[in-house]
């Protein structure tokens, strides 16, 4: 179904009903025009043929014809950061030669559907190819066996940009053999700029999404102040050779022999402040939780493996899904604060009014009433990520979405594989449920 846009003026969050009402009255911050008149007019106006047909695009990358005239390199690294298709960092010139040899480190050929990714802004279907994600991958400074990893992203058709007013960014987290087949680190400094396929595999997905469409300003971008993340999305190997706990990927039902990624999507990471120790860490993780949002009860908690040691061997956690139980029955806070949060307010509180438990039991407590709000134990994520040197971890809001083989785009499919076709993939479907919910 065709659907219409109008935008109100800004804050919405926690703003009284006389400022919002003025807003219905005001104008539209993108068109000029008064709200409500663009309102009633989207919701009684007839389709035109436009609207009415099928949206899908291929589009090529850089979007007009593929290849761009001959010029000086000083020129075509202008042009490229004057049309919007960099993250404002120097990068590589994508030349013909240069994407053939990146297209190397699959065994897919160039035209192969990669993934399929939906602008909910201007209402595109964007149909994404092998060799467009070889060209963000060159950009970006990637070697041709880091690709298969890049096309498995693609195939979930999440961007790591977020079409949102609020400052989302993305991170990523790989499994399997190939983390040490391509060098990344999930050891000393794995989240810092220690690592160049840590860097470079992060800071490819951003550049696909950029060049994808999703950081067009006032049409599919719209964050106030942004997210220093965004730049390579917290990138990161796990560390399964020293974690005492399962890999993530084997918690998602994968095989240890077989290599995948890992999607979130969150805003906020907070460090710990002292080590993991027998009568300090649950207090402290309280205190770090309690400031997050607990949107929808999802969190990530990064240890180091040291800390995961500390965990299973002083407090008794032999599983990850044992801490998720301990957090969700332990941590508390008053319903008040609970709601007060803009986030909440925002997003939760219609889960609550039309009738979904337990926010709209919480809903009806009194401010004081102590509630759990992360009451999901399989929705808080425990990664395993460090170099030993001391116990530590972080926090935070982001999200697990959804996991994406990368061993099927390191070679040609073989008969009966999963593949990428019109109704997209698996992957691709549960990264579209989860942005609609």
């Amino acid at each position: 179904m065709p659907l219409r846009f109008s935008y109100t003026p800004h804050p919405v969050a926690s703003m009284p009903p006389s400022v919002l009402r003025g807003y219905i009255e005001g104008k539209d911050p993108a068109t000029g025009r008064r709200f409500v008149d663009e309102v009633l007019e989207a919701l009684t106006r007839p389709y035109t043929a436009e609207e009415s047909r099928n949206h899908a695009i291929v589009r090529p990358i850089p979007d007009h014809k593929r290849l761009l005239e001959a010029d000086t390199e000083e020129n075509l690294h202008r042009l490229f950061i004057e049309r919007g298709w960099t993250d404002g960092l120097p990068i590589v010139l994508p030349t013909e030669e240069r994407v053939a040899e990146m297209l190397a480190g699959t065994g897919r050929p160039p035209d192969k559907l990669a993934g399929k990714a939906f602008m909910v802004d201007t209402q595109e279907n964007l149909r994404v190819v092998v060799e467009n994600v070889a060209v963000a991958a060159v950009m970006a400074g990637a070697r041709p066996e880091y690709l298969p990893v890049l096309l498995a992203i693609a195939s979930t058709g999440q961007p790591a940009i977020q079409p949102s007013t609020l400052p989302f960014a993305s991170a990523l987290v790989v499994n399997g053999p190939i983390r040490n087949e391509i060098g990344m680190n999930c050891g000393m400094g794995a989240m810092g700029p220690y690592s160049r396929a840590n860097a470079v595999i992060g800071r490819a997905w951003t550049l696909m999404s950029i060049i994808w469409g999703f950081a067009r300003r006032k049409r599919t971008f719209w964050t106030s102040q942004g997210n220093n993340y965004a730049y390579n999305n917290l990138c990161m190997a796990e560390n399964e050779e020293r974690s005492v706990w399962d890999p993530f990927h084997i918690q998602k039902g994968y095989k240890k022999e077989e290599s995948v990624v890992s999607l979130f999507r969150g805003w906020n990471l907070i460090n710990s402040m002292g080590a993991a120790a027998r009568r300090s860490w649950g207090e402290e993780v309280k205190l770090q939780m309690q400031a997050l949002p607990a949107l929808y009860s999802g969190a990530t908690l990064i240890f180091d493996p040291m800390a995961a040691r500390l965990l299973k061997e002083h407090e008794g956690f032999q599983t990850p899904l044992d801490v998720g139980r301990w957090i969700s029955e332990n941590i508390k806070m008053p319903a008040k604060q609970f709601w007060d949060n803009d986030m909440i307010d925002m997003l939760v509180t219609p889960l609550a009014l039309s009738g979904v438990q337990p926010y709209a039991a919480w809903k009806q407590l009194p401010g004081e009433a102590m509630i759990a709000p992360y009451h999901r134990p399989d929705k808080i994520n425990i990664l395993v990520v460090g170099g030993e040197t001391s116990p530590l971890w972080k926090v935070s809001d982001f999200d697990y979405t959804t996991t994406a083989s990368i061993d099927k785009w390191r070679t040609k499919a073989s008969a009966g594989s999963r593949d990428i076709d019109d109704g997209g993939t698996e992957e691709s479907r549960g990264a579209y449920e989860a942005s609609k919910n």
